[in-house]
């Protein structure tokens, strides 16, 4: 059934008195990808910006590693370009063989990101045990040094920006895209502190089992992605059944609910469940307080809900199953 929202409806990416087929669900969810795609654009250039910085530098004082590093850097911005991929194909409007849309495809999108950063997190791992089997003394000049801070001071806003907006834009890409940073963060952080030790004496060693504590957060990230797509992708249950059955009990014309059942599909929560109602309820009226329901649920959730609610007659002499 359409979604019907009220004017006390406190959620503010609802439009109040209006049946969302009149605002156009299309209209709020392109809106709504249009404003992704800006922020994965900004942050891939900006990530375009600091590997330019690494390599043009690196050039400049014929530092191989720190040109390297910069080619390295480029590839930060493939988890952008993915969560590109992910939100134009998620974008494309409801069709015959996608009846509920194609909003997976960034769930998928931040699936890959989490595959990516597994593998970043194994490299790491060999890395290190390749370094404590052959020690090497990391070698760092003051302009590679400089490099490194400004990549990070970028990396961290990068990050926090991006987080805040996936999360403000219920978006898994953003999300993931921002975890992926986040692990270069710790890569970096991972440098900065091996460097000090090293300068304080401590053998060159500290570098690898400082890698591998790195690789124990990139690791986490990868998990933490993972977790978050592909509960979406199973079919997860979305909000607590108990939850709905307190909202769906305070009208009185329920007497009691059950097969409750949730799932995710970004933007929209679908929730469907049964509820019994007196057996000479006018269709009209059953109508009515189906709406009711529903835009009950979105607000007291503070989601976007779709529901399928199923009527069953409710006789007090007789045990419904």
């Amino acid at each position: 059934m359409g979604q019907f929202f009220f004017e006390a409806c406190p959620v503010d990416f609802f439009v109040p008195k209006l049946p969302l087929t009149a605002i156009g669900k299309g209209d709020i969810m392109n809106s709504s990808y249009s404003k992704i795609k800006k922020i994965l654009w900004i942050i891939l250039f900006a990530n375009i910006g600091v590997a330019a910085l690494k390599i043009i530098l690196g050039s400049l004082i014929n530092s191989n590693s720190l040109t390297a590093d910069g080619f390295h850097s480029l590839t930060d911005g493939s988890s952008n370009i993915v969560g590109l991929i992910g939100v134009h194909f998620a974008s494309k409007p409801v069709d015959k063989e996608h009846p509920y849309g194609h909003s997976k495809y960034e769930t998928l999108a931040g699936l890959f990101i989490a595959v990516m950063l597994l593998i970043l997190g194994i490299k790491i791992i060999i890395s290190a045990i390749v370094n404590i089997l052959n020690p090497v003394v990391p070698v760092i000049t003051a302009e590679s040094l400089a490099a490194l801070l400004i990549s990070l001071a970028v990396n961290i806003f990068v990050a926090a920006y991006e987080y805040a907006q996936g999360k403000k834009l219920d978006s898994t890409i953003l999300v993931s895209d921002s975890l992926h940073t986040k692990s270069d963060i710790f890569i970096s952080i991972g440098v900065l502190l091996t460097l000090v030790c090293i300068k304080l004496g401590i053998p060159p060693i500290i570098d690898s089992f400082a890698s591998l504590v790195v690789s124990g957060f990139v690791l986490h990230a990868a998990y933490e992605i993972f977790t978050e797509t592909s509960g979406v992708l199973v079919d997860e249950a979305a909000v607590d059944s108990e939850s709905v059955t307190r909202i769906v009990m305070d009208f009185q014309q329920v007497k009691d609910v059950h097969k409750i059942r949730s799932r995710k599909c970004h933007p929209d929560i679908y929730i469907d469940l049964h509820i019994l109602v007196e057996p000479d309820m006018s269709i009209e009226e059953s109508h009515r307080l189906m709406h009711e329901i529903e835009s009950k649920l979105c607000c007291d959730l503070q989601k976007p809900v779709q529901t399928y609610i199923h009527l069953e007659p409710f006789y007090e002499s007789v045990d419904t199953v």
